[in-house]
């Protein structure tokens, strides 16, 4: 349970009844739970949607429903995949790629990635047929927090400081299946094989990312991590719009 509130306080902005002593390691290991903590978040989208949806047009419920997914992560992640555009115009060298990602500063080609990244999602919100609309509000969430632990697990370390240097000094093998064995327990309970083979797809496009990041950064940041994140969910509601498309 601690784990799993140390994950919840890590992803989310969600104020706990109580004070969590953390120690050496422990948001590596935590990381078992990031899926379980993607559920949590998808569990608020979801019950939002059943407040929102009888009050208000499809089209407003469900920008609100991706403000309150940027509000309740405190765009933890938005600001990696607007930090990747960047450096990704920067182009240069490794240590040129590091230094636009660090910069506290956003570029155009950041601006414009995060805001077509929040338009994919809402337009894809938007697409879902309702009948599978709150199963996939819980879905994505989650797959894409497993996204985290697998380009976290076995990478290495693209700069000794960071956020993505801790998950790395704690999490092994066994953050890496626990995580992986919840994501597709609720793949399959939530979409059933259509999930299972989302997140598999989901799979190899992470494991394609966290490639191209070793190669071209020798390693993770947590920007990476974050943008892969972001990159999951959007992909992750585009193919259940696909997959259940009339």
């Amino acid at each position: 349970m601690r784990l799993y509130l140390i994950a919840l306080q890590f992803l989310t902005v969600i104020p706990l009844p109580l004070r969590l002593r953390w120690e050496e390691n422990d948001l590596g290991r935590s990381m078992a739970f990031f899926p379980l903590a993607g559920l949590t978040i998808g569990g608020l989208l979801a019950g939002a949607d059943l407040l929102l949806a009888p009050h208000l047009p499809r089209p407003v419920a469900d920008l609100l429903l991706v403000a309150l997914l940027a509000g309740v992560t405190g765009a933890l992640h938005h600001d990696g995949l607007a930090d990747v555009c960047d450096g990704l115009a920067a182009r240069g060298s490794k240590e040129r790629f590091l230094a636009v990602m660090k910069d506290s500063r956003i570029g155009a080609v950041g601006v414009v990635g995060l805001v077509l990244g929040l338009l994919l999602k809402y337009e894809a919100i938007l697409a879902l047929a309702p009948e599978v609309k709150g199963r996939a509000l819980l879905f994505f969430p989650a797959v894409a927090r497993f996204s985290q632990v697998q380009m976290t697990v076995g990478s290495r370390r693209a700069r000794a400081d960071g956020l993505g240097a801790a998950c790395i000094a704690g999490a092994g093998i066994p953050q890496l299946v626990a995580a992986y064995a919840t994501t597709l327990a609720a793949a399959y309970l939530l979409l059933g094989t259509r999930g299972i083979a989302c997140s598999l797809v989901l799979y190899l496009v992470t494991w394609g990312i966290r490639r191209w990041s070793h190669r071209r950064l020798d390693g993770v940041t947590g920007d990476v991590i974050g943008c892969a994140s972001e990159l999951n969910e959007i992909l992750a509601l585009l193919l259940i719009v696909g997959l259940y498309r009339p």
